[in-house]
């Protein structure tokens, strides 16, 4: 049994562009030059319209196949499986300690933090959504068995309202959720992670965290000190630490950071 971590880029979002290409470059064809509407300024209009907007989704689709290849966990470059390992590999759980993964997604993260901490647990939580419908509970567990790790649950939850209390976890990772999540306030989602975990506890998150999406977080990080945070820093991985700038840049993972520390 094999596992499947399946695609940051859903299979369907790749479709679906690629169709609406098709779609437009039919239309502006019918527009553009069939007797259905009279020739003119409004049937030339609407076919240049058309055709612009299938150019768009055409290379929408290029880039998004290019990131699809890109992120195939078990295909040539697995640039996604050398990300998972990466952040795994900065995640220390104390033996018989419990970690949460939020937004685990396929399973990848959580399973991979269980497999270099046997001693201890993960937990992976996911509201598994409709923009990721090939991810679910059962797809996470099928790959923990497929990896034969046991040390690993799941369960569904929300980030913007994690259903554990306060002070709970040893450790809390995730891996590309939060810029994910429609939100005017992404620290705030940030806040309700750190929310769970114990006082002593050590923090692990992977995002683009870039102040279109975050806003300011030096003073976020300022903030979690001034709450009595013993270490928080954010650092960069899009310098060549997880990925080369270039290769960030071109899979649109520019602003790529970990914000770590410990409470």
């Amino acid at each position: 049994m094999q596992p499947d971590y399946k695609n940051w880029v859903p299979r369907g979002l790749l479709a679906g562009v690629f169709a609406c290409c098709a779609i437009c470059l039919v239309l502006s064809g019918i527009f553009g030059f069939s007797p259905l509407l009279p020739e003119g300024t409004m049937r030339l209009m609407a076919g240049i319209v058309l055709l612009l907007l299938a150019v768009c989704s055409g290379l929408m689709g290029w880039k998004l196949s290019v990131m699809y290849r890109a992120f195939d966990y078990h295909g040539n470059q697995r640039v996604s499986r050398h990300i998972i390992e990466s952040v795994a590999g900065q995640v220390r759980i104390p033996d018989e300690g419990v970690g949460l993964d939020v937004g685990c997604g396929s399973g990848a993260l959580a399973i991979a933090c269980a497999k270099r901490n046997p001693q201890a647990r993960m937990v992976g939580v996911d509201l598994w959504a409709k923009a990721y419908a090939s991810f679910s509970q059962q797809l996470c567990e099928h790959n923990a068995e497929a990896e034969g790790v046991r040390n690993v649950t799941f369960q569904k939850g929300n980030a913007c309202n994690l259903d554990f209390p306060t002070d709970h976890f040893d450790v809390v990772v995730s891996n590309y959720v939060y810029h994910n999540i429609p939100s005017g306030n992404r620290q705030a989602i940030l806040l309700e992670t750190l929310r769970v975990l114990k006082p002593g506890g050590s923090f692990v998150l992977h995002d683009l965290f870039t102040k279109r999406k975050y806003g300011d977080m030096n003073a976020f990080i300022a903030l979690l000190k001034q709450m009595g945070y013993k270490e928080a820093r954010l650092v960069p991985t899009d310098d060549g630490t997880f990925l080369p700038k270039k290769e960030a840049a071109r899979l649109c993972l520019k602003g790529s950071a970990l914000l770590v520390g410990r409470k």
